[in-house]
């Protein structure tokens, strides 16, 4: 189980970094779409795009941050009528649920992943899929966040650190 936490908080943690570098890199680009068009009176057609993209890929990562803290859909008043043994089968009936839904996103998201992938972003000139692919890659980590605090008994949200934590 130690290594396992120590897997778990280590993929995060890589995870957080990435989520917090795209997210400064969108509102970058937003910053400069909004300076070229209304200061420089010339509008970058990839900043948009750009942007977008780059949220797109945030949100992903950012849902695996938000089911390892365990900030997902509950019955709240179920669960606070349940007590001992009912209540942790009612986590494990929400985590099966959860974990089921994400791996179904993560197989459609890589299946459209797939049939884009000839197709092009044209004012970025990449592959469209690069965008896709963040799909089956955010729910197959949320699928992984929830199934390590299924396994690890979490019943609490994953307390926050900082760097001077460690």
């Amino acid at each position: 189980m130690r290594m396992l936490r120590l897997a778990e908080s280590t993929l995060f943690k890589v995870v957080s970094v990435l989520a917090q570098i795209l997210l400064v890199g969108a509102a970058l680009a937003a910053f400069y779409q909004v300076i070229a068009r209304f200061v420089l009176q010339s509008p970058a057609d990839w900043s948009e795009v750009l942007t977008r993209a780059l949220l797109i890929w945030t949100v992903f990562l950012g849902i695996s941050l938000a089911f390892r803290r365990g900030a997902m859909i509950s019955v709240e008043l179920l669960h606070n009528l349940l007590q001992g043994p009912r209540r942790r089968l009612l986590e494990h009936v929400i985590a099966i649920v959860c974990v089921v839904f994400l791996v179904f996103l993560a197989w459609v998201g890589g299946q459209m992943t797939y049939r884009v992938r000839f197709q092009n972003v044209p004012s970025l000139n990449i592959p469209i899929s690069w965008i896709y692919v963040s799909i089956p890659i955010g729910c197959t980590l949320a699928a992984i966040a929830v199934l390590t605090r299924w396994l690890l008994g979490a019943d609490e949200p994953a307390p926050v650190r900082n760097d001077a934590q460690g």
